[in-house]
C-alpha cells in the first residue's frame, strides 16, 4: 500500500494498481522498477527541458552540495544566487531588474501579484486591487493563483474564497482576433483604473489544453495595459527557456514586461526553483529610505537555494549553446510538419504547434485516453488534458526520436 497522495490523480486510477515506479532517468528516457523504458514526451510536467541526468547539471549539483547546501537570503547572500540573478537579468530586454527567488511556479506568480498590489499602494493608487488574466488561464494552485486562472473542474470547491478578476477573451477560441481585441479594450476602458496588473501566459495556455493564440493579440494586450498604466506580468513558467523557439515566448511579440515569472526548466527540471524578475522602476518603489517603510515583506525558506541555483546556472549555460538552439529550430520545424499531418485522422478536430509544443484535439476524451494507452504500450509517457493530447519533449530530442514519436501518435490516434 502506498501512502502517497498523488497530485492530479484520481482514486480510480490508483485502484487499478500502483503506477510505474521510476528508478532512473537518462537523457529523454525514464526507467521503472520493472525494467520498462519510457520516452518522456512531456518533459516531466514541462520541466526536464534538457532531459534527465544531464552530466553538467549533475556535476554542478554535486560540487555545490559539497560546499554549501543552504543559506537564507534574508539580510545575507551567497554566490550561486548572485550569479544566477545576474544570468537571468542578462536574458531580459534590459538589465535594470532585480530577481526575487522562490521554489515553484505558483509561488513566483504570487510574488508578482503581491508586488503589483503593494506597488500600487506605495504609489498612492490603493484602488488598483484587481487583476486581469486570460480566459481559461492557469497560473498555479495556490489560492491567489487559482483566482487568476479559475478552472471549474479543478477549483470549484474553492470558489467562495477566490477574489474577483477580469477574464480576457482569447482568439480564436472566444472569437476572432478583432472581436477579442474589442472586448479586451472594453474591459480596460471600464476597469483599467482598478487594475493592478494583467497576468498572461504568452502565446500558449498550456494547462488549458495547449491553446495557442496570435502574437498580435499579445501585442494588443500589452499596448492596452501600457495606455491604462497597468503592470504587465508574463508567466513564462511553462513557455520559457527555448520551449516556443525563443528564449522566452514574450520575445516573439517584442515586449518589455514589468515582471517575468520563470520556473520549471530554469534548473533543467533537476531541482525546484522559480523566480520573479522585476523591473528596477518597480523595485525602487519598495525603499525604506524615505518617510515610510516600503519593504516587501515576503519570502520563502528555500528561496534561492544554493544547490538549485547551481543547477540553474548549468542549465542556462546549456540553453546558450548554439548546437542546442539549432536542434530546437530543426525539431520545431519537424514538430510543425508532423503535427499538421495528423489533422486528417478521423476524430481529430484540431492540430497545432508552437516551437517544441505539439497538440491535437480529439472529438472525445475517450479517444485521447485510448491513444495515450496505445502510446504507453509503445513506451511513451503522456498525460492528455481532457480531449487534448500534447507532446512537449525535451529540447535535446533527436530527429529519429521525434519522428518515431509522431509516428506512434499517428498510430495511436488512428487505432483509437
Amino acid at each position: 500500500m502506498s501512502h502517497i497522495w498523488h497530485p492530479y490523480t484520481t482514486f480510480s486510477a490508483i485502484e487499478k494498481g500502483l503506477p510505474p515506479a521510476i528508478i532512473r532517468g537518462a537523457g529523454c528516457y525514464l526507467h521503472d522498477a520493472d525494467g520498462n523504458r519510457y520516452f518522456d514526451a512531456i518533459s516531466s510536467w514541462w520541466s526536464a527541458a534538457l532531459g534527465h541526468s544531464h552530466p553538467l547539471i549533475v556535476n554542478a549539483i554535486a560540487m555545490q552540495s559539497d560546499a554549501l547546501q543552504h543559506s537564507i537570503l534574508g539580510n545575507m547572500t551567497h554566490f550561486p544566487a548572485e550569479k544566477l540573478a545576474q544570468a537571468l537579468v542578462e536574458l531580459m530586454p534590459d538589465m535594470s531588474r532585480h530577481v526575487h527567488f522562490a521554489s515553484d511556479g505558483a509561488s513566483s506568480v504570487e510574488i508578482a501579484m503581491k508586488v503589483a498590489l503593494q506597488h500600487a499602494y506605495l504609489k498612492g493608487q490603493p484602488e488598483r486591487t484587481r487583476f486581469a488574466s486570460l480566459r481559461q488561464a492557469y497560473h498555479g494552485d495556490t489560492l491567489g493563483t487559482l483566482s487568476l486562472g479559475f478552472l471549474d473542474h479543478f477549483h470549484e470547491p474553492f470558489a467562495p474564497v477566490r477574489f474577483p478578476g477580469s477574464q480576457l477573451p482569447v482568439p480564436p477560441y472566444d472569437g476572432s482576433l478583432e472581436n477579442c481585441i474589442d472586448a479586451a479594450r472594453k474591459i480596460f476602458s471600464e476597469q483599467g483604473a482598478s487594475l493592478a496588473a494583467i497576468v498572461v501566459e504568452p502565446l500558449c495556455q498550456c494547462a488549458a489544453g495547449m491553446r495557442m493564440y496570435d502574437v498580435a493579440y499579445l501585442q494588443a494586450l500589452y499596448r492596452m495595459a501600457r495606455e491604462a498604466g497597468v503592470m504587465v506580468i508574463v508567466d513564462e513558467i511553462a513557455t520559457g527557456f527555448l520551449r516556443t523557439g525563443t528564449m522566452f515566448a514574450f520575445m516573439q511579440a517584442d515586449l518589455d514586461p514589468d515582471i517575468v515569472c520563470v520556473g520549471k526548466a530554469v534548473t533543467g527540471g533537476a531541482l525546484p526553483l522559480s523566480a520573479a524578475i522585476v523591473r528596477d522602476e518597480i523595485y525602487n518603489a519598495f525603499s525604506d529610505l524615505g518617510d515610510s517603510d516600503g519593504t516587501f515583506y515576503h519570502g520563502h525558506t528555500h528561496a534561492g537555494n544554493p544547490i538549485a541555483c547551481a543547477a540553474a546556472l548549468a542549465a542556462l549555460a546549456e540553453y546558450d549553446k548554439a548546437p542546442l538552439r539549432d536542434n530546437v529550430r530543426t525539431m520545431s520545424d519537424l514538430m510543425q510538419t508532423g503535427i499538421e499531418s495528423l489533422a486528417d485522422i478521423p476524430g481529430v478536430t484540431d492540430a497545432r504547434s508552437l516551437g517544441l509544443i505539439g497538440a491535437v484535439t480529439c472529438e472525445t476524451t475517450a479517444q485521447a485516453q485510448a491513444a495515450q494507452a496505445i502510446m504507453r504500450d509503445r513506451g511513451y509517457l503522456l498525460r492528455p488534458l481532457g480531449r487534448v493530447i500534447y507532446l512537449m519533449p525535451p529540447l535535446v530530442t533527436a530527429r529519429t526520436e521525434l519522428e518515431a514519436m509522431l509516428d506512434a501518435l499517428r498510430a495511436g490516434l488512428s487505432a483509437a
